[in-house]
Formats: structure tokens, C-alpha cells, sequence
């Protein structure tokens, strides 16, 4: 890669694109961060000695990708757009939004790819999520791993799921009809740091937080409990993404997940494990839980990009523990 070419990061400021731009700083990279700032923070992008990895004035565009032609403000050659950004929170936000997230998330989709297809960098990577996996694949607690041909016929649960399956259809007309490269990934879970800890916070970050303020504020959770996931560490998601860099264009979606489903019970029981207090679960059976089960079968990923899981759950969800203890002091 030419070094005078940027890297262009949406939603760079988030959860994943933070700890994304930080390993490519670490490159010697050059990146431009876009973000609205909804979720993510400029914190974010603060090396372990409190600096931030780059220049805001001249690399960090505050934009809503919602609205037209806002990226022609960007300036300067880019080799290679990673499209991270999307209106997502937890469960309950999604399924009480759901007009709004679909709506906001074609905008955001249909204006950064026109925005490529008229810039025409080398390389796009589209992020996607499980959540487009049709809901009859996911609607019993004995689930098999998923694979990638089984996005179609298309019938995804909310309209979070819908809203990422057409952009990743959009991502493949564009490597089609423009020549660019294109990798299109699809996650599964991601939990990490740093995280949203606010009332649109996810479910991992979520139970942390109640296990940390308890017992000034009840642990409950969600649902049965008996849902379950694929959780995967923010590491191991963006080391899936460095590696579609250089492996993963031209290969249709791959998807980065464990092939364990891990209940919400357990990663419930662990976090009192980590916490070591005396907590007693409560379950609320009257919140939604949403899919029952799902997991990755991970094979695409691990023969094209050489990716696998590395991160164990119990090893992650102690750093999320005393990370969430440091932030809320």
C-alpha cells in the first residue's frame, strides 16, 4: 500500500473501530476516522499512555452518514474503506426502534457506497452481523453452527438483521459493478473494550455494570437466561478485519464467530464468579430475548484468512469486569 493512501474508518470511534484504528496506528498507518459520536467517544482513540493515535484535526470527520454527500468533505487518496458504521444498541433499544434503525442504516449503507463507488479506493471491507441469519436457523436452544451460504433465502428476526443483510447485498454489487475489491465479513457477538455502559448498552456490558453496583442496584437478567450466543472478543474481531485486508476480497461473506454458544445464564453465573459477590440472579421473563441460539461455523474463515478464535470467554469477560470497575470509579 502506497504510504501516501489513508485508511478510511466509519465508525471508528466505537467499540471495534477504536481498538481497529489503534492496530493500524500501530502499522504505521495512516487513518481517517469518521463517526457521528452516538456511541463511540473520542476517548476511544486514546493510547495506553492517554494520547490520542491521531491528528482529530485533520484525520477525525464528526459526520452523519444518514445524510447525502457528507464524505466528499474527506480530502486526500484512500486506498482502503473499512465501513464499520451503524445504528445498533441492545436488545431492547433494537426492538423498540426498529423503523428508525432500518431506515438509518440503508442511509448510512447506500451513502458511504456511493461515496466508494465515485472515489473508487482499492478495498472495501463491509462489517455485517449475524443478526441477518434467517430466524428459523436460530429459534431453538439446540442450534447448528451457521454457515454462510444459509443467508438465503432471507428471513432475519429484527430489522437491525435486515438492515445489515441489504448492506452486505449492496457491498456485493458494488464489487461487481465497480471492480473495487471487496470483503464482506459478517460478526457475530462482539463484547470488549471499550464499551457503552449507558441505557443502550449491549448484553455483556450490560451484566457487568449490574454485577459491579450490586448490590445497590439488582442483577437481572433479560429473559430465561437460556438464549444463547456466539461471543467474540473485540481482539479476535479485528484481527478478522486486518486480515480481510489481505485475504478476504472476491470470497463472498465470512463470518467470524466461535462455534460455541454460550448461554446468557453462563456469561450471567461467570460475571458473579468474576465479581465474587454474593449475587443472587433474578430473571426477567417479561423483557425479550430475542434469537434462542446461534453460533459460527467458523471453517470459511479459518481455510481463507487463517482466523480462528483466540480469546477465551472466561479470559474476556474478566477484562470487561475490571475494565467496567476502572471506568466506574
Amino acid at each position: 500500500m502506497s504510504a501516501a493512501k489513508a485508511i478510511l474508518v466509519t465508525g471508528g470511534a466505537g467499540m471495534i473501530g477504536s481498538n481497529l484504528v489503534l492496530a493500524l496506528r500501530r502499522q504505521g498507518r495512516r487513518v481517517i476516522v469518521v463517526d457521528n459520536l452516538w456511541r463511540g467517544s473520542l476517548d476511544n482513540l486514546r493510547d495506553p499512555g492517554g494520547r490520542l493515535c491521531l491528528d482529530i484535526r485533520k484525520d477525525f470527520y464528526r459526520l452523519d452518514l444518514r445524510r447525502s454527500g457528507v464524505l466528499d468533505q474527506i480530502r486526500g487518496a484512500i486506498d482502503t474503506v473499512i465501513h464499520l458504521a451503524d445504528i445498533v444498541a441492545g436488545i431492547g433499544y433494537v426492538f423498540s426502534h426498529q423503523g428508525e434503525i432500518f431506515r438509518d442504516n440503508l442511509l448510512i449503507n447506500t451513502h458511504t457506497f456511493d461515496w466508494v463507488r465515485r472515489r473508487r479506493p482499492r478495498r472495501l471491507i463491509y462489517v455485517g452481523t449475524a443478526c441477518s441469519f434467517p430466524l428459523e436457523l436460530q429459534n431453538t436452544r439446540r442450534a447448528a453452527a451457521l454457515r454462510e451460504e444459509q443467508l438465503y433465502p432471507a428471513h432475519p428476526e429484527s430489522a437491525y438483521g435486515w438492515s445489515k443483510l441489504m448492506g452486505t447485498y449492496e457491498a456485493d454489487l458494488l464489487e461487481k459493478e465497480a471492480g473495487i475489491q471487496v470483503a464482506n465479513l459478517i460478526l457475530h457477538n462482539v463484547y470488549g473494550t471499550p464499551c457503552d455502559l449507558g441505557p443502550r448498552s449491549q448484553v455483556i456490558p450490560a451484566l457487568a455494570l449490574r454485577a459491579h453496583r450490586f448490590p445497590r442496584e439488582p442483577f437481572t437478567v433479560w429473559g430465561s437466561g437460556r438464549q444463547g450466543r456466539a461471543f467474540l472478543h473485540v481482539d479476535d474481531a479485528v484481527r478478522g478485519i486486518l486480515l480481510a485486508m489481505r485475504r478476504g476480497s472476491g470470497c463472498g461473506p465470512i463470518q467470524l464467530g466461535p462455534a460455541v454458544c454460550t448461554s446468557i445464564r453462563e456469561i450471567a453465573q461467570q460475571l458473579v464468579r468474576i465479581s465474587g459477590k454474593p449475587i443472587r440472579i433474578h430473571y426477567d421473563r417479561s423483557r425479550p430475548e430475542g434469537d434462542q441460539a446461534r453460533c459460527a461455523d467458523f471453517r470459511k474463515a479459518k481455510r481463507i484468512l487463517g482466523w480462528q478464535p483466540r480469546v477465551p470467554i472466561e479470559e474476556g469477560l474478566s477484562r470487561l469486569y475490571r475494565w467496567v470497575e476502572q471506568s466506574s470509579l
